[in-house]
């Protein structure tokens, strides 16, 4: 009753809490985007469920805090490799919870959240130092101390992936955690739970408690035995998150989404900035840092529309096991309403459909086609708010410093594009973007050891590398005096 098989998978349905399964009076149905079969019913857990599983993490907390970074590194790494030992059906189950292609899960997605746990737990180990320093002869020396319990609230896009990107540098940093993922795509987090207890990670060290927003998410941002909060996810939900943490004063990690910019310049190279352009419909669109705004400079607007629109009407849409397949389905009905509807509000404001413009009716179900919109009024909505989907813009520009401006001109700043053929005005360019990653001539070059988040509305904080710990930790300095030991 509580255990479905999936994809060559046992998913336990249940909450993971204190290296136990717990169920719920209430349940809610885990639906593939693909085809709408329903894959599973979950445990719906509210305030008691997270109540149970903050204790349990705080009770686990000592032991795991005190094995040090090497002696939970070990353990670590058994987790990584049990991850890749089960790549395949993990892919397979994403694929079929979150609806993106099997391809990529298996090639890049699942591979990397087995990266982010052996990362993290060897930066803990080799590279987690400041050099010591002197204040008039006392020597200044700092350590990352673990905090405490971390709340971690995770998204549906990338559902593993995301998890462990936190899940990684806090059990690597000391901490505990309890996992909220999205009620969306709540399968590989059961998984992972499992394969947690079987790499011998002490019970309560990985808790996670599934459910909605308003009920567990709620319950465990406002619980007074968390140290830490992180979520990715919407700027409204995170606002709601800031208020509740607020009053405990817990500290805060959110990474919020953006309206990128994909700038063109004109002496970039078109094949290149149309193909980059193209790669922003990876995931349906369903990915915080695609670079959604092509802002094309003005001599070459014409030129590159017409290679963006051949070259998107080759897209190859459908199911996502089908190793042909480039583009998905959206996530949710809810969702896939929610882009159509800023398509519709753009065009009946005037903007012009370019390519696509709707659902693909061949298709039927949750499948949108890749859409690029022009003429859109400038301030409009759909210049300005994260759609979330395979629907981009293209605005043109007469020179750098208005590329800049429009690339500046709303409340995101997560991420950037910078298509050019000369070094120094590219560097001229990025050097007044906001935005937290910049990629110049590429796209999606990610290293876990740079900073990754936002400005303005993006969010709060860096993580990535050190960074992480920083937030992770109780980050302490001990000042030692020359004098006063006996030896």
């Amino acid at each position: 009753m509580h255990q479905v098989r999936l994809a060559g998978l046992t998913v336990d349905t249940r909450h993971a809490i204190g290296g136990e399964r717990v169920a719920s009076t209430g349940t809610f149905e885990s639906v593939s985007p693909i085809d709408g079969a329903v894959l599973a019913h979950i445990a719906r857990g509210g305030a008691v469920e997270v109540d149970a599983a903050v204790q349990a993490a705080r009770a686990a907390f000592p032991a795991w805090r005190d094995l040090g970074p090497r002696g939970r590194g070990e353990l670590l790494h058994r987790l990584a490799d049990l991850v890749e030992a089960n790549l395949e059906p993990l892919a397979t189950l994403e694929t079929l919870d979150n609806g993106s292609l099997l391809r990529s899960h298996r090639r890049g997605v699942m591979p990397r959240v087995a990266m982010n746990i052996r990362f993290f737990a060897d930066w803990a180990v080799d590279r987690l130092r400041h050099e010591v320093w002197q204040t008039r002869g006392h020597d200044n020396t700092i350590s990352w101390d673990p905090s405490g319990v971390a709340a971690l609230i995770t998204p549906w896009n990338a559902p593993l992936m995301l998890a462990t990107w936190k899940i990684g540098p806090a059990l690597a940093a000391g901490d505990t955690v309890v996992l909220k993922p999205a009620e969306w795509t709540p399968l590989t987090a059961s998984v992972f739970a499992d394969l947690a207890n079987e790499a011998g990670i002490p019970p309560g060290v990985v808790n996670v408690v599934q459910g909605f927003g308003a009920e567990a998410g709620a319950a465990l941002v406002a619980h007074p035995g968390i140290a830490r909060i992180s979520f990715t996810g919407s700027v409204p939900t995170a606002k709601a998150i800031a208020r509740a943490a607020a009053e405990n004063l817990t500290p805060v990690s959110f990474e919020l989404g953006g309206k990128s910019p994909l700038i063109v310049t004109d002496d970039a190279d078109l094949e290149l900035a149309v193909e980059l352009a193209i790669e922003q419909y990876d995931n349906a669109g369903q990915v915080c840092l695609s670079g959604t705004r092509l802002l094309v400079h003005e001599a070459v607007a014409e030129s590159f529309a017409a290679r963006f629109a051949e070259k998107a009407a080759a897209i190859v849409q459908g199911d996502p096991r089908d190793e042909a397949t480039q583009i998905g389905p959206q996530i949710h009905r809810i969702h896939l309403d929610r882009i159509a509807g800023f398509v519709e509000r753009a065009t009946a404001a005037g903007a012009r459909v370019v390519v696509g413009g709707g659902p693909n009716e061949q298709l039927g179900g949750l499948y949108y086609r890749p859409t690029l919109l022009a003429d859109a009024r400038p301030g409009s909505e759909i210049l300005t708010t994260e759609v979330f989907g395979p629907v981009l813009t293209m605005q043109t520009f007469a020179g750098d410093e208005e590329a800049v401006e429009l690339a500046n001109g709303t409340e995101y700043g997560l991420a950037a594009v910078v298509v050019c053929g000369d070094r120094e005005r590219a560097r001229a360019l990025t050097k007044n973007l906001v935005a937290g990653t910049i990629w110049v001539n590429c796209f999606f070059v990610r290293d876990l050891a740079a900073p990754f988040g936002g400005s303005k509305k993006s969010g709060i904080g860096r993580e990535g590398g050190t960074w992480s710990f920083d937030f992770y930790a109780d980050v302490k300095n001990t000042v030692y005096a020359p004098t006063g030991w006996k030896d």
